[in-house]
C-alpha cells in the first residue's frame, strides 16, 4: 500500500521516505512542428541533470546548494514535463539552466517539494512526450559514458528521460573528482542506447550503478531501469 498523495509504501522507515520530499523539475520542449528526436532528447536530459550538480550555484554555499541536498536526502524524484511556443518562454524566465541537444532543449530547475511547484510549471503536461527517432541511433562511442536501458520496459519518452538522468546522476556520485572533471570539461559527453536484450542481465549485475526505479509511474517497483557505463567505472566488471 503506498500514499496516494506521496507513492511512498505506508509505514516505510527509509529515512528517504521519511525525509522531506523534494522533485527535480526538467522542461522538454516539444513544439508541434519540430518535436525533438527521442534519443538526442533522452540524451539532453541526463547532461542537464549533470550540469544542474555540478553548477557552483548547486554546491558548496550556493544558492541552489540546500535544495539540493534536502533533494539527495531523500528520493531523487526527477519529473520531466514539456511545453512549447508561450509556455516555453515563461519556464525559461525562472531559475534554472537551458541544455541544447541536437535537436532537443531541456531546462533543468533546481529542486522543489514535492507539492510546491512553480506556478509557471505546475500546468504544464507530463503526457504527450512520445518521440521517435526519425533515423536509428547509430552504436555508442566506446571511449564515452553509456546509459543502457532495459531492452524489456516500455517507458514513455518523459520517463526515460528521467531514469536516464537518474543513471547519470549514480555514475557522477560514484567518480572522483579527477573523473568528475574531465567529463565536466568534455561537455559531458555521453549516449542512451537500448542494451542488447543477451547483455542486460550481464550489465545489471557487473557491479556499475543500475537505476531501480521506485515505481511511482509506469513501472512496477523495483524494476531496473538503467545501467550506468562510465569509462572510470569499468574496473569494476
Amino acid at each position: 500500500m503506498t500514499s496516494s498523495e506521496t507513492g511512498i509504501p505506508a509505514g516505510s522507515t527509509d529515512p528517504r521516505d521519511t525525509a522531506p520530499q523534494f522533485v527535480l523539475p526538467l522542461v522538454a520542449r516539444i513544439e508541434k512542428a519540430a518535436p525533438p528526436a527521442r534519443t538526442d532528447a533522452l540524451e539532453t536530459a541526463a547532461r542537464a541533470v549533470l550540469v544542474l550538480l555540478s553548477d557552483e550555484r548547486s554546491t558548496g554555499d550556493g544558492e541552489w546548494a540546500q535544495a539540493v541536498r534536502d533533494w539527495q536526502d531523500a528520493r531523487i524524484r526527477k519529473v520531466v514535463r514539456r511545453a512549447r511556443g508561450a509556455e516555453w518562454r515563461r519556464a525559461s524566465a525562472l531559475p534554472g539552466i537551458t541544455v541544447t541537444g541536437e535537436t532537443a532543449e531541456v531546462r533543468v530547475f533546481p529542486p522543489v517539494p514535492l507539492d510546491g511547484w512553480p506556478p509557471e510549471l505546475v500546468k504544464l503536461q507530463v503526457s504527450g512526450t512520445e518521440l521517435d527517432d526519425p533515423t536509428a541511433p547509430g552504436p555508442a562511442a566506446p571511449e564515452r559514458p553509456v546509459l543502457w536501458l532495459n531492452p524489456g520496459l516500455e517507458m514513455s519518452a518523459g520517463k526515460t528521460m528521467a531514469q536516464a538522468g537518474h543513471g547519470a546522476q549514480l555514475a557522477w556520485w560514484d567518480l572522483d573528482d579527477t573523473a568528475r572533471k574531465a567529463w565536466r570539461e568534455d561537455g559531458f559527453a555521453l549516449s542512451v542506447r537500448t542494451a542488447d536484450p543477451a547483455c542486460w542481465a550481464e550489465l545489471t549485475s557487473s557491479g556499475l550503478p543500475l537505476v531501480r526505479d521506485a515505481g511511482f509511474t509506469e513501472i512496477a517497483p523495483g524494476s531496473a531501469t538503467v545501467v550506468a557505463d562510465h569509462p572510470a567505472l569499468r574496473g569494476r566488471r
